[in-house]
């Protein structure tokens, strides 16, 4: 059974549609990112999740109840926001405590509680501090430490890592993940940041201007992306798309002499995907000129031009490259990927 289900969901705010017609399931168990840019909708669906706002049609079920008209405290959610939302007056240990004496759970279980959430999060020994002399991480431990002690089977959060470093934000998607699975907690974590979903979630629901794009496994949607949007969006550097044209050989990039990358012309404009990490530098393929060179270390990234269209190689190592050389490129078929242009859906080749 689902444990959070939303039917025909769809939010207004006067003239303007936040969120179109949204359906999806989230099992109980798993970790599912809503993904995607600002303003797409995942914040707004997670407050509609949440109860902070109602939804102008559909309905939302959390377990066996419909949740739709209920207030928050009666969801049985936990809720971490991008904020942490701290009290600075409060020390640790008070912070942690403070939804559970608000809704005047039994007093006799709170030590208990807080030494199984303090040991789990490491805070036991920060609990008489207060957050102003905490690190950014210990502080979104905190606000953990709040959502968890609540024991609510379904936890949400809101971007929680915005506001840390970059390495700090990599321990923390571990320790989020790791905390997840073992306390078997269904958790909803809206983020726009790529590595993040791909990284920690079981499911992740792609959203583009109030719909979904795309909703698979994070291994489905590097794959198999449903859209040039999808594409685009997972993948470091993101797929490169090319026009194609029909030629007497078949479809080629536009603007170059091939060789043909479909041996079928078409009727409708296609574009052709092609992830940077799977070209390749070969003695004979297709005819580019370097444009750049990025070296990242364990990679370069290597920009190019074929014909009238611009691509990014991603090859491991350093090259002896300069801008200007001639090179010649290859990748396998399996890893082609073919896009209406005006629809941009992704076309399976004939």
């Amino acid at each position: 059974m689902a444990a959070i289900s939303l039917k025909g969901i769809t939010k207004n705010w006067g003239d303007a549609q936040a969120v179109k017609g949204i359906d999806f399931e989230v099992k109980s168990g798993d970790f599912t990112v809503l993904l995607g840019p600002s303003g797409c909708g995942k914040s707004t669906t997670l407050r509609l999740i949440a109860g902070l706002d109602t939804p102008s049609t559909g309905a939302i079920r959390i377990g066996e109840r419909d949740v739709t008209n209920l207030p928050p405290a009666q969801r049985k959610i936990a809720m971490v926001f991008q904020s942490y939302a701290l009290f600075p007056h409060l020390n640790v240990r008070d912070n942690i405590l403070f939804g559970v004496r608000v809704r005047k759970e039994p007093a006799k279980h709170f030590d208990e509680r807080l030494k199984r959430v303090a040991d789990i999060l490491g805070l036991s020994h920060l609990l008489d501090r207060r957050p102003g002399q905490l690190s950014g991480g210990q502080q979104q431990r905190v606000a953990l430490g709040r959502a968890i002690i609540a024991d609510a089977p379904v936890c949400l959060m809101d971007e929680p890592l915005s506001n840390l470093d970059a390495q700090l934000r990599q321990e923390m998607r571990r320790e989020i993940r790791a905390l997840q699975q073992q306390l078997n907690m269904t958790m909803i974590y809206v983020t726009h940041d790529q590595t993040e979903a791909m990284s920690m979630a079981d499911q992740v629901i792609l959203l583009r201007d109030g719909k979904i794009e795309q909703n698979a496994p994070p291994a489905e949607l590097y794959a198999q992306p449903a859209s040039v949007f999808a594409a685009r969006f997972i993948g470091t550097p993101p797929m490169n798309i090319l026009p194609l044209s029909n030629s007497a050989g078949g479809l080629v990039i536009e603007g170059s002499s091939g060789p043909a990358i479909h041996p079928h012309n078409v009727d409708e404009e296609w574009q052709l995907g092609i992830r940077p990490e799977h070209i390749h530098l070969v003695g004979q393929g297709i005819a580019a000129t370097v444009d750049t060179i990025e070296y990242f270390g364990a990679d370069t990234i290597v920009g190019c031009r074929v014909g009238q269209a611009s691509l990014l190689m991603r090859v491991p190592g350093q090259l002896t490259l300069v801008p200007g050389d001639a090179i010649q490129l290859g990748w396998d078929r399996a890893s082609q990927y073919f896009f209406d242009r005006k629809s941009g859906l992704r076309r399976l080749p004939m």
